[in-house]
């Protein structure tokens, strides 16, 4: 029965990685590195610092070029592709820092990033506060925004900031979604409430989540599966479970004699 689970879960794999390699000078950052995402699935990527997590990271999102191995989306390589034809493509990215234009409101934001995903002129701004208002609005309201939308976006909380983020990763409608520290800086009550609703977005949509973050909680709270990188390898791979539970990982990275619920490393 599991070897069903496994053959079904690569079956239905969005995100494949295989053998990815990238050096830097003589540091090897990422080294033979192996794995899938699949469709509604949040693979959560942890490991110390210098694990090659962001490297990782920036090789599937196309800011880096890898040295050799594959990357593909649905069967379609992703190797050689800017950022920008990626998100065209259905591959959206948050940052630990959100990015959002702070001079605006809340959907002019949205309307900003649903012309970029159409390759449309983002002027005059006359037409940015017309474009698909009714869309964008609805997309705020999935994500919890929809009566802030007139609000100018330096007024936001910051966790209203990363909802705000994160509906303008969702306007092209991604199958993949990497988050970069999705719940840096927020409050327990924030980090809860956005992982959760990253996750039934997923399942809602389809969407394959890769996310690295350094709170365990939100970790072993919301994440299907985990890798635990160290020095550019995949250490450890499975379930929240089965790596709570695996001797090396909790020598390498989740540290001997520490409870994970709660545990902020």
């Amino acid at each position: 029965m599991e070897v069903d689970g496994a053959q079904s879960m690569k079956a239905q794999a969005l995100l494949q990685v295989r053998h990815l390699h990238k050096s830097f000078g003589s540091q090897m950052a990422v080294n033979n590195v192996s794995f899938d995402v699949g469709a509604g699935e949040l693979l959560a990527v942890i490991g110390p610092n210098g694990a090659g997590k962001s490297t990782t990271f920036n090789l599937v999102n196309g800011q880096l070029l890898p040295d050799s191995g594959s990357i593909s989306l649905s069967g379609q390589s992703l190797i050689g592709r800017k950022p920008h034809a990626l998100w065209r493509q259905g591959v959206s990215r948050t940052f630990q820092m959100a990015e959002v234009f702070r001079s605006m409101t809340v959907i002019e934001n949205v309307q900003m990033a649903m012309l970029s995903a159409q390759g449309l002129q983002l002027s005059p701004w006359r037409r940015t506060r017309q474009h698909r208002a009714d869309a964008a609005q609805t997309l705020l309201e999935k994500v919890g925004l929809g009566d802030m939308s007139q609000r100018i976006s330096d007024t936001l909380a910051y966790g209203d900031i990363k909802r705000l983020e994160l509906a303008m990763a969702l306007v092209n409608q991604p199958r993949l979604l990497l988050m970069d520290e999705p719940t840096a800086g927020m409050s327990p009550t924030e980090r809860h409430a956005l992982m959760g609703l990253v996750q039934f977005l997923a399942k809602e949509r389809d969407v394959a989540v890769m996310f690295t973050e350094h709170s365990m909680d939100m970790v072993f709270s919301f994440a299907t599966r985990i890798l635990v990188m160290a020095q550019g390898r995949i250490l450890v791979e499975g379930t929240p479970q089965e790596v709570q539970n695996n001797p090396l990982a909790q020598s390498v990275y989740l540290g001997r004699g520490k409870t994970v619920e709660g545990e902020t490393v």
